[in-house]
């Protein structure tokens, strides 16, 4: 029987017996996938939806740049009253107006350094780059998904060990106390079975404890209550056969660095955009006006003009300088992180692999153990019936038994969060991979709605 087959068959057969004990969950409950779960949280997840709609906001910054290039276009009004009172030879004039008057003017920027080029460019890269860190998100949650599923699946089945352990324990107490009234054994026998019948209960009040927190996170990661959980098929298949694939993998495709790189791109435009605070502006303006009521002589005016405006900044106090050397040293922190990335990846990467590596040797290693336990306590128990073996031996060996049938289930655990962790450091874990059954969020669709929107205060899922 092959290790992958082993797990899902002793963690089914725990997990069925802590629902039927009662210590899980109710039976009216449909059964629950890893992939269904996965789902779930890729939908309801705050942090990953809260992620998306920063995404889309950071969509709104191409638009914002873009409209560098088109005109502003302005209309004003005035209106007010006027009164004028004149004693000429002792003639008096009084004259009353109410001037009046509208104005419309458009502008439209020249050449300003290449400013609105660089802020469109620097605006798409923070776009690429924020499409990244969504991806990064995405892995992160699935990735706290599968360990808050297989941790929940983990405390059913130590529930349930230590419950065994347990209901062991207190038969082995009861009969070493039938030994002590026939006087086969004496007070501390009976005593040290009391003290690991003890032990015994308060490992099954923690273990409900855990078993409540996992239960408490997985809520919180992915959204729903826990099912009655099955146990998850395996996606080694899916990884690199070797590690030195792995992480070129990573280095290839993990989105952290994509979003690093993208960051740089964005720092350098911001480069650019400091050094266009040097530059002329160069920018036309035409005004129409219309006059009413200006003066008595006069009813109404009207005029129109068109001027060509040349701004040359000489000198504005530094503060351009120190913003040009101020994206600049932002742009070598941006490289450096690029640099921190690939790092961060690799090492990953590296420590994914050897745990997946060691969970599988774990496994074969508890599977061995809880063998030998198992013939061991059998075979302790027939001696101590014959007097051959104390109490403590028996004790002893009941909780090595405990103890490796735990080792074995904690090594499946770990394997399974080793080999999602190993899929997520070479950026391969998301819903399209994974064939989750949802609707793939796609954050090009939004960019795509509102890159040309000239106006319009609604956004377009209509709010």
């Amino acid at each position: 029987m092959s290790l992958a087959t082993h797990f899902c068959r002793r963690l089914s057969v725990l997990a069925a017996a802590a629902v039927v004990s009662g210590l899980a969950w109710t039976s009216s409950v449909s059964a629950q996938t890893l992939e269904t779960a996965l789902g779930q949280a890729y939908v309801n997840n705050p942090s990953l939806n809260s992620q998306r709609a920063g995404t889309r906001a950071t969509d709104e910054s191409v638009p914002q740049a873009l409209s560098g290039y088109r005109p502003n276009v302005s209309a004003g009004a005035s209106v007010g009253g006027q009164y004028a009172r004149t004693n000429s030879s002792g003639t008096i004039a009084t004259n009353s107006l109410v001037p009046r008057s509208v104005n419309l003017t458009v502008s439209q920027t020249i050449f300003n350094g290449f400013l609105t080029a660089s802020t469109t460019q620097k605006a798409e890269s923070s776009v690429k780059g924020s499409r990244e860190t969504l991806r990064n998100t995405e892995q992160t949650i699935l990735l706290n998904a599968v360990t808050a599923y297989m941790n929940v699946l983990q405390g059913i089945a130590l529930l349930e060990l230590q419950n065994q352990n347990l209901a062991a324990l207190q038969q082995e107490l009861r009969a070493t106390r039938d030994r002590f009234n026939v006087g086969e054994v004496t007070r501390t026998d009976v005593a040290q079975a009391e003290a690991q019948v003890a032990t015994a209960n308060y490992q099954v009040a923690q273990a409900v404890a855990n078993l409540q927190a996992y239960k408490a996170t997985y809520r919180q990661v992915i959204g729903v209550e826990p099912g009655k959980l099955t146990a998850p098929r395996s996606i080694e298949f899916m990884l690199p056969p070797t590690v030195d694939k792995a992480v070129a993998a990573g280095l290839s495709t993990h989105p952290a660095i994509q979003a690093s790189k993208f960051a740089v791109d964005a720092a350098m435009f911001q480069v650019k955009m400091s050094e266009a605070g040097l530059a002329p502006v160069v920018s036309v303006q035409g005004q129409l006006a219309q006059g009413y009521d200006q003066n008595s002589a006069v009813d109404s005016t009207s005029s129109a003009s068109v001027a060509l405006n040349l701004t040359v900044p000489i000198y504005q106090g530094g503060a351009e300088y120190s913003a040009i050397r101020q994206s600049k040293e932002l742009l070598t922190q941006a490289r450096i992180e690029v640099d921190v990335n690939r790092d961060t990846v690799r090492a990953n990467t590296v420590q994914y692999w050897g745990a997946l590596e060691a969970a599988k040797a774990q496994i074969q290693s508890a599977q061995a153990s809880v063998a030998a336990n198992t013939l061991a306590l059998e075979g302790v128990r027939e001696e101590w019936r014959v007097g051959q073996r104390t109490t403590t031996d028996v004790l002893n060996a009941q909780t090595d038994l405990t103890t490796s049938k735990s080792n074995l289930v904690t090594a499946q655990r770990d394997r399974v969060v080793a080999a999602y962790s190993l899929l997520s450091s070479v950026g391969k874990l998301d819903a399209v991979t994974l064939g989750l059954k949802v609707p793939v969020y796609d954050a090009r669709v939004h960019y795509d709605q509102v890159r040309d929107a000239w106006a319009g205060i609604r956004t377009p899922d209509g709010k």
